[in-house]
This record gives C-alpha cells, structure tokens and sequence, in this order.
C-alpha cells in the first residue's frame, strides 16, 4: 500500500489531489505546530483583479506557531466568511458549475467549525467526493520528523503560497482548462478554480503523479 502523507491545508491547489492518484492511502499530520502563512489557513482564487489569496484568520496569530495544529482556533471576531464566500461568489458566479456545488460549500462555511484542523477537512472531504477521489484519510497518531524508506512519501511542505516545486510546476494538471478571467493559463490556483470550471469532470484534468522512491525519505 503506497501512502502520501500532508499536511492538512485549506482548499489546496489541484498539485495536492494530482499527488493522490497514485496512492492508496492519504495520511494527514495531526500532530505538528501550526506554520504560518501556508496552505494550512489559505488558498488562491483568480479574480478579475487577478490572483487573491484567501485566508481563514485564527485566534492568537502571534502565538500560533507554538499551538499544535488540531486544536488551533478561528477567530470569528473578523468577518471572514462573508468576505471569502462574497469573493468565491464573485470570481466563480459565472463560472459552469458554481452554482451545482455552492449549496455544499455554503452550508461548510456557515456551519462555522470552532478549530481550523476541522474546517479544513470537512471540506478537503467535500472536495474528494466532488473529484471522485475515494481514498482512504487516516491521521498521524505522534509527531514523526522523519519516516523510514517505503514507509510513507513525505509532502508535508511540499506546496507553498510563494513557490511550487519543480514536480508540481504544471500545477498538477494532464492540460489547462478554460479560467474565468485572464487570456493566459493561471497556475497552482486552488482546486475550487478546477472544480468550478470543470464540474464533474475536473477529476479527468489531474495528471496521475508519480511516487519516486528517490523521493522516499530514508
């Protein structure tokens, strides 16, 4: 059984959902500090001013890094969902199937989860059922820094806001698919801009990403 191990991040780039193709079994870190500013608390949309990011504030910012990442909290006292959802209405409204998957998203977002850690996953499993990804979601049960060789492929930090990785440049996709704004193709976007666009197709624009043992941690 092949394992890919991340970090749980918010509404990640379609790089992440690439890296599952080829693996059996997805395990998420539980057990880490939170990083700041990460995939773990934001994502980018495109707009029609351009790339946006969108990040869900938690309590104690300048504490945070120093609080282990399932029991980080969000802080509600900032308006952050009617920003982030009147942002995705805007930059997806038009788009083919935004309104096929708004209602589940909503209803996520409304539903306000207390914790980061649990609001990222209820959408992350949102997302796989919507990219027809039925993958097996395990969690660490203690803090590793590193795994033996076949254990498990190490992506903690492997997609970051600033820069992807030479593997994830095409941004984990078989082709581009037409965006809402902009006459060329947007990379390393969040998922969302797939999946608005392409429906129940998105899943068919992933391009399967490979496990090489090179990169297997010893």
């Amino acid at each position: 059984m092949s394992t890919v191990l991340f970090e749980l991040p918010y509404c990640p780039p379609a790089a992440f959902f690439a890296q599952l193709l080829t693996a059996d079994r997805l395990l998420l870190e539980r057990h880490e500090h939170y990083h700041k500013q990460t995939y773990r608390n934001r994502c980018l949309v495109l707009t029609a001013q351009g790339v946006q990011p969108l990040t869900v504030p938690v309590i104690d910012g300048n504490r945070s890094e120093k609080v282990n990442i399932d029991a980080l909290e969000i802080d509600y006292r900032q308006n952050w969902v009617h920003r982030h959802w009147r942002t995705l209405q805007t930059a997806y409204g038009s788009s083919s199937f935004f309104e096929y998957y708004a209602d589940y998203f909503h209803d996520i977002y409304v539903s306000k989860p207390d914790r980061l850690f649990d609001l990222n996953l209820a959408l992350l499993r949102l997302i796989l059922r919507c990219l027809r990804l039925p993958l097996p979601v395990d969690f660490t049960t203690e803090w590793h820094a590193r795994y033996s060789a076949g254990e498990v492929l190490d992506r903690r930090d492997w997609l970051t806001p600033k820069q992807l990785p030479d593997s994830a440049s095409g941004a984990g996709l078989r082709r581009p698919y037409r965006q809402c704004f902009g006459a060329g193709f947007v990379p390393g976007l969040s998922v969302l801009d797939l999946l608005f666009a392409a429906g129940p197709a998105a899943g068919q624009y992933l391009a399967p990403a490979p496990l090489p043992a090179a990169n297997l941690l010893p």
